[in-house]
C-alpha cells in the first residue's frame, strides 16, 4: 500500500467525521431526531424511511446512511495502515481506535433514539465524536510524517504545560457547550426532554470558559513567538486564536438573536474546527521530521539524532 493511499484515506477520515458531526446537528436542528423512531429499523416493519414519514424521516435516515459511509472509510483507512510498509504501529493503533469508536457511536446512537433523545446521551454522542476527531487527525498527521520520524522536546516544559491548559479549557468548553445545548430549545424533537438547567446561567458559564480559553491561547501564541519557535508552530497558535475569536463571535450573535438554526449549525461546525486547531498546535509543538536511513519493517524507528524545534 503506497503512502499516498494512506495519507489520502486518513484525510478523508477526518473530513468524514467532521461532516457527520455537522449533519447530526442538522438532524437535531430540523427536529428530525426521532424521524426514525426505532433503531436499526427506521420504524416498526421497515428498515428504511418511507414517504409517510415525511421530511424528518428522510433526514434522519440519510444521516444513518452517512454514518455507514463513515464506518466504511474508517475500516478502509485501518486496512491501508495495516498494509503500509514499513509498518507504522502507532498509525495502526490510531486508525484502529477511530474504527472502534465509530462502531461505539452506532451503539450510542441507538440508545439515544430508544431513550427519546435523552439530552445527556446526545451530549455523550457529540463528545465521543470529538474523541474520534482527535484520533483521526493525529493519524492523518502521523501518515504525513516521513518514515523514522522522531519526537523531541526542545521547547521548555512550561510551554507544553501551557498547551495542556489550552487543551483542557477547550475540552471544558465543549463539555459545557453540550450542557447549553441540552438546556436549550433545539431538542431534536418537540417531545424530547431537556436538562433541568437555567439556560442563561449555563450560557454564562460557557462564555466564562471560552474567555479563559482565549486568554490561555493568546499567552501560548505570545510565548511561542517570544521563544522563536518553529514558524509552523507559531502560525498554528495564531490560527487557533483566530478560530476561537470567530467561534466566540458566532456564539454571542446566536445567543442575542434567539439561537437561529443556521447560526447554531455554524457554531457546531466551528466547534470541530476549534478542536482540530487545538490538536494542530499540540502536534506541532515538539515534532521534527527526520527520515530514517534504515527503516525497520515491523516497528517504528525509536532512535535518531535530535533536532531542535526552536529556530536559531
Amino acid at each position: 500500500m503506497s503512502s499516498k493511499w494512506v495519507r489520502g484515506l486518513s484525510l478523508l477520515n477526518v473530513i468524514a467525521n467532521v461532516i457527520i458531526v455537522v449533519t447530526g446537528g442538522a438532524v437535531r436542528l430540523t427536529g428530525s431526531g426521532l424521524g426514525c423512531p426505532t433503531w436499526p429499523n427506521c420504524a416498526a416493519g421497515t428498515f428504511h424511511a418511507t414517504a409517510e414519514m415525511g421530511i424528518h424521516g428522510a433526514i434522519e435516515w440519510g444521516n444513518r446512511l452517512l454514518s455507514v459511509a463513515v464506518g466504511i472509510i474508517a475500516v478502509a483507512t485501518l486496512l491501508a495502515a495495516i498494509a503500509y510498509k514499513p509498518r507504522r504501529t502507532s498509525l495502526i493503533w490510531l486508525t484502529g481506535a477511530v474504527t472502534g469508536a465509530v462502531v461505539l457511536q452506532g451503539g450510542i446512537g441507538a440508545f439515544t433514539v430508544n431513550t427519546g433523545l435523552a439530552p445527556w446521551l446526545v451530549s455523550i454522542h457529540f463528545l465521543v465524536s470529538m474523541g474520534i476527531l482527535a484520533f483521526a487527525y493525529t493519524a492523518w498527521r502521523r501518515a504525513n510524517e516521513p518514515d523514522g520520524t522522531i519526537h523531541t522536546r526542545a521547547l521548555p516544559t512550561a510551554v507544553r504545560v501551557l498547551w495542556w491548559l489550552v487543551a483542557g479549557a477547550a475540552t471544558a468548553s465543549l463539555i459545557v457547550g453540550t450542557l447549553v445545548t441540552g438546556a436549550g430549545p433545539h431538542a431534536g424533537d418537540p417531545n424530547a426532554p431537556r436538562l433541568a438547567l437555567d439556560p442563561a446561567v449555563i450560557s454564562q458559564v460557557h462564555a466564562d470558559v471560552v474567555f479563559a480559553l482565549i486568554g490561555l491561547s493568546l499567552g501560548l501564541a505570545l510565548c511561542l513567538h517570544a521563544l522563536r519557535a518553529h514558524r509552523s508552530v507559531v502560525t498554528a497558535a495564531w490560527v487557533l486564536l483566530a478560530v476561537e475569536l470567530g467561534q466566540g463571535a458566532i456564539g454571542m450573535v446566536q445567543y442575542f438573536t434567539g439561537l437561529p438554526e443556521l447560526l447554531v449549525g455554524a457554531h457546531l461546525a466551528g466547534a470541530c474546527l476549534l478542536w482540530l486547531a487545538v490538536l494542530s498546535v499540540g502536534l506541532r509543538l515538539d515534532t521534527t521530521h527526520t527520515a530514517s536511513t534504515e527503516a525497520e519493517p515491523d516497528a517504528e524507528v525509536t532512535g535518531a539524532k535530535e533536532h531542535a524545534v526552536i529556530a536559531p
